[in-house]
């Protein structure tokens, strides 16, 4: 692993040439109705248009390509989307890909990364449970791990769409990014702030379970208990030996803001109503935080970023018909929409 101040622009600079063939140049589109409402234009950036259908190929493919030597195969712990990704680029490579998982991980997710050619072990009843297993083959099978977002070539990847953000709106005054170990924020942040000190770069992410807000708060890496959560995405801790996501989090974000379940809830239909979009909970967080007046004013163009539409389509056709959906002990009373 690579020293925090060893991690240098020319990283993510690197990722953009080599995820080229693998990872595609999303679009950055303007919601209508969200421009509305925030006074200003509001723009999408559809990371749910990936090949694998989220954001996370783009570090999982930079980490893979970039390994040189004879590799027997890789390995990762994941909450869906990482795990993909892995699985994605491993396949592209001939690799062989162990996902691991907690219990915790939607069916949708599990069964979308076996349909890549990966095995998926579930282990346990947390992300931490997860991490001990992968690690464990790291060692006992001599796989490569690729840590979902405390691993440089994987935050360098994740930057790139900090790239192309700036590319295409040259005018962007702030980025909502959904967070959860890092990767993603972390990544976007330095690489928006390398160039355009100026953007505010906010991360959100759910108000129960939410690590890196917690270890922000507590000025070091802590535990957190996970909790199911319509932004299944964003659950898992950051690792309590976190050397680059937690302090890349910790220089480069300017804020990080919390919705709740219900806020989750109503996003996702308005992005499916206004937009005619589908996408998971996770995706939404940042229109969350604008449709419930959490967002501070901005005083130009807003991004959010919207990672990945690989959703379990039950539970979304429930949220769209405003039914009630458990998750666990918790359930969230249904809502139709409204606009």
């Amino acid at each position: 692993m690579i020293d925090y101040a060893d991690f240098t622009p020319s990283w993510i600079d690197a990722a953009r040439d080599r995820i080229a063939d693998m990872a595609v140049t999303t679009p950055l589109v303007p919601s209508p109705h969200l421009s509305k409402l925030a006074g200003n234009e509001f723009l999408l950036k559809l990371e749910m248009t990936q090949p694998m259908g989220a954001f996370k190929l783009r570090g999982a493919a930079n980490a893979i390509l970039a390994l040189e030597g004879d590799v027997g195969g890789v390995t990762c712990c994941s909450t869906g989307n990482h795990g993909r990704g892995v699985a994605y680029a491993a396949r592209a490579r001939g690799m062989r890909a162990i996902i691991c998982m907690s219990s915790l991980v939607p069916q949708a997710k599990i069964d979308g990364i076996k349909a890549l050619g990966a095995e998926v072990r579930i282990i346990g009843k947390s992300q931490d449970d997860a991490m001990a297993e992968s690690l464990r083959l790291v060692e006992a099978e001599g796989l490569v791990e690729i840590s979902p977002f405390d691993d440089p070539y994987v935050i360098a990847g994740q930057g790139t769409i900090g790239l192309e953000l700036l590319d295409q709106c040259p005018s962007l005054k702030t980025v909502l990014v959904p967070l959860s170990g890092g990767g993603l924020a972390g990544g976007i942040a330095f690489a928006v702030k390398a160039r355009r000190p100026d953007i505010r770069v906010i991360g959100i992410s759910m108000d129960r379970g939410a690590a890196m807000h917690a270890s922000l708060q507590a000025g070091n890496p802590v535990e957190v208990e996970e909790v199911p959560s319509l932004a299944d995405s964003l659950g898992g801790g950051i690792g309590l030996d976190n050397r680059l996501s937690f302090p890349l989090c910790r220089d480069f974000l300017d804020d990080v803001l919390l919705v709740t379940e219900d806020e989750i809830y109503r996003a996702m239909q308005t992005i499916y109503y206004e937009d005619r979009m589908v996408c998971e909970g996770a995706c939404v967080v940042g229109i969350a935080a604008l449709q419930s007046g959490k967002l501070p004013k901005s005083d130009g163009p807003i991004a959010t970023i919207i990672t990945g539409r690989n959703i379990d389509m039950t539970v979304h056709a429930d949220i769209m018909q405003g039914r009630d959906v458990t998750l666990g002990n918790t359930t969230i009373r249904g809502q139709a929409y409204a606009a």
